[in-house]
């Protein structure tokens, strides 16, 4: 007798890493002979891929948990999952106090979904599956994407080595480990085989890439390897660590017509006293070198970074730094945390708490320099002309929407480009590079109009 198929459902929260987990999990699933379904309340099993890195992002893990709790309740959803860093961080307290959930799964047990969810299905009786985490996908494994066909984030590494004194994803993601070379470069081929344009690299930490295998494996080597794919127009580097910038790899990105000019570091903060209680590794002259060698190395550069207000013991003046740093740099992108207490780091344990509404105002004040940084630098291309990427095409206001090089999906702003729709041919489509000459700027996304041949 033929087994029904079970509808699951995959919510995925937080970053791109935890995207490519969730990917990965419907592809396994599928194989096994599961059904993927877009939506909730149209799935059997609802698997929820939680993130557990800073409060937000905990509490909106919570909410859809709860939220779907209620879809079981009326009888439409039979399995509840909870996966991913949360399950990893608390399971025990979880487990105790969401009765709702039926399985809890840790980040390491991504390969192993398929045979757990059978297992459950027979009548095991464990709840909790989360162990130390040493899975590492790679190019063989199966992977059902859900970004646009022609993007695709690649995770090159898992897992992270630094000891930051704010940061608890060492102990939900466990050692840094790298793929190989070869293995990566094989996915990015299958991908550009399948109509991949873009393909955005990500890892807790890009440039430690390769280190930890000891075998001359780098990401500069990777990058060169990577270019030299068919179909892959757009390589960009995202979570990269302000170490290891060394000069065979700003020169790949320089020389490479498909690497973009972009490069995203957390810097986190500019004042020496405040990065050494970070465990940041570098002090403010470091940073500040840092930026001045990417910047030389790299014309054009787009230079994305991240920072965080409000850590214990930041005072005005280290606040003050900091805001000069922001001006001074004139960073490209730019995005800023409110320092999130958690269990379990060592700066939860520090003195010199900064009260909620001080943090907010440091965010506050920080964004809106940054906000006047970015309408500056956008209206210095008005008149330009860049390739654009589009990724929607809206029918309705006749407008499509789209990227340049400098533009990372979902975290940085747009191009709105007046549409070409009702032209008989040529149409713009999502997938589409076109030329855009660029002729209005906003605080972070630019307008302008399609050239044509």
């Amino acid at each position: 007798m033929n087994r029904v198929k079970k509808k699951i459902n995959i919510v995925s929260l937080g970053c791109a890493r935890n995207l490519v987990d969730s990917e990965v999990m419907a592809g396994l699933l599928k194989k096994d002979d599961y059904e993927i379904v877009q939506e909730p309340a149209a799935a059997d099993v609802v698997l929820v891929n939680t993130c557990g890195f800073i409060g937000p992002a905990k509490e909106e893990s919570i909410e859809t948990i709860l939220d779907i709790s209620r879809l079981k309740e009326t009888g439409r959803v039979q399995k509840l999952i909870v996966g991913g860093c949360l399950s990893q961080r608390y399971p025990e307290e979880l487990a105790k106090e969401l009765p709702e959930v039926d399985l809890f799964i840790g980040t390491g047990e991504v390969p192993r979904i398929a045979e757990i969810l059978r297992e459950h299905e027979a009548g095991g009786a464990k709840r909790q599956y989360v162990g130390i985490p040493s899975y590492l996908y790679d190019h063989e494994t199966p992977r059902l994407r859900s970004t646009p066909s022609y993007t695709a984030f690649v995770k090159v590494s898992e897992g992270c080595d630094h000891k930051c004194a704010f940061c608890i994803i060492p102990q939900l993601r466990g050692p840094h480990r790298s793929r190989s070379i070869e293995s990566v470069v094989q996915e990015t081929v299958l991908l550009g085989q399948n109509g991949v344009k873009e393909i955005n690299l990500i890892a807790q930490d890009l440039t430690a890439y390769g280190r930890d295998r000891k075998d001359g494996t780098t990401l500069h080597r990777l990058l060169k390897d990577m270019a030299q794919v068919d179909g892959i127009e757009w390589i960009r580097l995202l979570y990269a660590y302000p170490n290891f910038l060394d000069t065979p790899l700003l020169e790949v990105i320089r020389d490479s017509a498909k690497i973009c000019k972009y490069v995203d570091i957390p810097f986190q903060h500019i004042s020496r006293s405040v990065l050494q209680r970070m465990r940041r590794g570098k002090s403010g002259s470091q940073v500040r070198e840092a930026v001045e060698k990417l910047r030389g190395a790299i014309p054009d550069l787009t230079l994305r970074t991240s920072l965080i207000v409000g850590f214990p013991g930041e005072t005005e003046e280290d606040f003050a730094e900091l805001l000069d740093f922001v001006e001074e740099t004139r960073f490209e992108r730019l995005g800023v945390f409110k320092y999130s207490e958690e269990e379990g780091t060592a700066a939860a344990r520090m003195a010199g708490t900064v009260r909620e509404e001080e943090k907010e105002r440091r965010w506050q004040e920080i964004m809106d320099l940054q906000s006047m940084i970015s309408r500056k630098k956008n209206e210095a291309l008005i008149g330009t002309i860049q390739r654009v990427m589009i990724d929607d095409v809206d029918r309705e206001s006749e407008k499509l929407t789209g990227r340049t090089q400098a533009h990372a999906p979902e975290v940085d702003g747009v191009v709105f480009v007046e549409n070409d729709i009702l032209d008989e041919p040529p149409r713009s489509l999502p997938g589409d590079m076109i030329a855009v000459k660029i002729t209005g700027a906003l605080d972070y996304d630019l307008m302008g109009e399609k050239l044509h041949a």
